[in-house]
């Protein structure tokens, strides 16, 4: 098998500085200054902690001195005030008892700081993400994206309750044993106890750091076969097209191939850790037995001293198990979540100035100052772009593809930030506006509406959620689509698939006009929004666009010519430069590049008639 190019694309995060990096970021959550209530649950939970291991320590004492009860050695048994071996047992049970439910009480406080750090860190991260570039975003795998949010979220929670409540309490539980085999037998017990869990940390921080490499792989694979189910089923039209169900098919199952190839090479080798810690500490435990059987040959011990010796040696056995699985899982937190910060830490492209204020709109002048931009410094999109929208007026940007048309309609959105010039919205540079106040100014009607998988109302409302009733419809009605929602067996409440896919081309765009109206921004944006339509149902559009536009500033970029001819203004790009600009009577007389472009065109469509 070939070896994955996924692991190969990072170094692995197995290093101690990304370890700790981690670890610093999430005591934040443990510990708040601002949120007292946690840091007293966080200490009330290792108070409970506290008092379940010192019964934990103490319960094989009752299990001794019952055993020398019965055994008719009664020195134990009077130390426990005498109560007997019945007595005995049942003090027994309830210390065993009580340990379990201080544990789980300690849960129970513990748990609302968990799910609070889990909740907040992941609002944090998706609020992190929608401030990432669009450059970010298309160049990001969306299905991998979210296996990395959803692994780290969870880490988090682990992470934050296993280093609270398992390392630490897992070291004074060990440490507390070793005193009381040291101070009631003799220093061999302690010496082979030392050795054995020395060994089993060894052999199992060891493997489990080669079980990590082979874990990685397994994640990356994993990610990488959950890319290609989500990117398959969100271009189901385009598999049906080419009747591209068998190659999906084959993809997908080529990934989960390499998945369950370092699946069960992570299995394989969790079984060889599994018995190389079972061998260590049956090791231990038969050496301890011998030593205890002879001392109580020798009549050194009681055969009580036999049992407790047993019971603090499968004492010690349920938390080392416990350790093997615990720093396998916090390895494996640790790297997921390394993922997750690293894109937190992710610089967002486009940010607020700190002295930012919000757009102040009055007429809705756009004015593009010199501008250049390039997605690639090597490739230059936008040559010194001049261009003034006038407040009111309708302004037409045609041009050959590639020739920079949609760059203007990012870089007035902001979503990059222009290289060099600068664009104004009546006199203020959008670089030194608040964002927020930017997208609530201007509206956009792209070529292809993508609807969220919910309600029509939903849909519509998306353009101001706190519409009512009345003025979400007034608003389809302008779009001219109230009409066809109310047709639908479930009117507005009816759903309308993944991305709109329950509805057509023309009537998705009516939602996306009928949502950009209710909005009702000073400045619009009509991003080739009917090029992808048929004529006809581009002429019911184009009216409703036109009644739109009544009173807004509006840039429209076109690549059919005929629904701009009434623009105020019509300019033309042609590698990234003005080569023409006037009204569309005035561009056909002067025969240039914009008549020869509406020639081409209207020869084509009487071609087509």
């Amino acid at each position: 098998m070939k070896k994955s190019k996924v692991s190969d694309a990072r170094p692995l995060r197995a290093d101690q500085s990304g370890n700790m990096r981690t670890v610093r970021k999430v005591i934040p959550y443990l510990w708040p200054d601002d949120q007292p209530w946690v840091k007293r649950r966080v200490v009330i939970a290792l108070l409970l902690l506290l008092i379940a291991k010192l019964i934990a320590v103490g319960t094989p004492f009752f299990y001794k001195a019952a055993v020398d009860a019965l055994a008719g050695e009664s020195t134990s048994a009077d130390l426990m005030l005498g109560i007997g071996a019945v007595g005995l047992t049942v003090a027994y049970g309830m210390a065993r008892l009580m340990n379990v439910g201080f544990q789980q009480l300690r849960d129970v406080v513990f748990a609302q700081v968990g799910q609070r750090a889990l909740r907040m860190l992941a609002l944090e991260t998706f609020q992190h993400i929608h401030r990432l570039s669009m450059r970010y975003h298309i160049t990001r795998k969306t299905g991998g994206l979210s296996r990395i949010i959803e692994r780290g979220v969870k880490g988090v929670d682990f992470l934050l309750r296993f280093l609270l409540f398992s390392i630490g309490p897992l070291v004074l539980e060990l440490l507390m044993i070793a005193v009381v085999l040291f101070v009631l037998f003799d220093v061999w017990y302690l010496a082979v106890v030392v050795v054995t869990i020395a060994a089993y940390v060894w052999f199992t921080f060891a493997i489990t750091e080669w079980r990590v490499k082979i874990r990685k792989v397994m994640n990356d694979q994993d990610t990488d076969a959950n890319q290609k189910a989500i990117d398959s089923l969100l271009n189901f039209e385009t598999v049906k097209y080419f009747g591209a169900e068998a190659r999906e098919a084959d993809r997908y199952d080529g990934a989960m191939e390499r998945y369950v190839d370092a699946a069960l090479k992570t299995n394989y080798s969790l079984a060889f850790l599994n018995f190389g810690q079972s061998f260590l500490i049956t090791a231990g435990l038969v050496i301890v037995m011998v030593l205890a059987a002879l001392g109580v040959g020798r009549g050194d011990l009681t055969v009580g001293d036999f049992v407790m010796v047993n019971a603090y040696m499968i004492q010690i056995t349920m938390p080392l198990n416990f350790l093997g699985t615990v720093y396998r899982e916090i390895r494996q937190a640790l790297i997921d979540m390394a993922d997750m910060f690293d894109l937190l830490e992710q610089p967002a492209e486009v940010e607020d100035k700190p002295d930012a204020v919000a757009l102040k709109v009055n007429g809705g002048e756009i004015e593009l100052d010199n501008v250049y931009f390039g997605y690639d410094k090597e490739r230059p999109i936008l040559k010194g772009v001049s261009l003034t929208v006038p407040p009111g007026q309708t302004v037409a940007i045609v041009g050959p593809s590639g020739s920079g048309k949609s760059t203007i309609g990012r870089l007035l959105f902001r979503f990059y930030d222009v290289v060099d010039g600068a664009l104004r919205i009546d006199g203020q540079d959008v670089r030194d506006v608040t964002q927020s106040s930017l997208h609530d100014n201007v509206g956009v009607v792209p070529q292809d509406t993508v609807l969220f998988n919910d309600t029509v109302l939903y849909n519509i409302a998306y353009g101001r959620p706190e519409a009512t009733k009345a003025e979400i419809e007034a608003a389809a009605k302008a779009a001219k689509i109230h009409d066809f929602i109310v047709s639908l067996p479930d009117g507005y409440q009816t759903r309308v698939g993944e991305r709109g896919l329950k509805l057509s081309g023309g009537e998705k765009q009516r939602v996306g006009i009928a949502r950009t109206l209710l909005k009702d921004p000073p400045i619009l944006l009509l991003d080739e929004a009917t090029s992808a339509l048929d004529s006809q149902t581009e002429r019911d559009i184009q009216q409703s666009l036109a009644e739109m536009s009544q009173g807004r500033t509006v840039i429209t970029i076109a690549h059919r010519l005929s629904t701009i001819a009434d623009a105020d203004q019509i300019v033309v790009l042609d590698n990234g430069q003005i080569v023409e600009r006037g009204r569309h009577e005035d561009l056909l007389v002067r025969g240039g590049r914009y008549a020869a472009m509406w020639l081409r065109q209207a020869s084509e469509e009487d071609a087509a008639a």
